[in-house]
């Protein structure tokens, strides 16, 4: 029987959460695909696998914390579809320019007064 939309969301944040691969690509379609900033993109479970293994050497202490599951405005924006309960698209957006001030790799803007 196939997962639900929220078992397939919760497993995927869990295990991304653990850093466990092969968790998440269990909640992953066969066609699946990501989009992310900077015109990166993929198909296919071990593109995404590749993806967030990236993202999890960049930054080891990757966590995600879900406050409530609707529409908002935050600092990223994560849109999945599913179907059968796995995952077939991801797209991730946010703001490149922020998250570079935050590292120190740019400068922040002046304080306005």
């Amino acid at each position: 029987m196939a997962m639900t939309i929220r078992e397939a969301f919760q497993k995927g944040t869990d295990t991304f959460n653990a850093h466990d691969i092969d968790g998440f690509t269990s909640v992953l379609a066969d066609d699946v695909v990501y989009r992310a900033p900077g015109g990166m993109s993929g198909q296919g479970p071990a593109a995404c696998a590749r993806f967030f293994a990236g993202w999890w050497d960049a930054f080891p202490d990757a966590h995600v914390d879900v406050h409530a599951v609707h529409p908002v405005a935050v600092h990223y924006i994560h849109m999945l579809r599913y179907r059968d309960g796995k995952h077939v698209s991801f797209n991730l957006l946010f703001d490149r320019l922020q998250m570079l001030e935050q590292l120190g790799l740019i400068p922040a803007p002046a304080p306005t007064s």
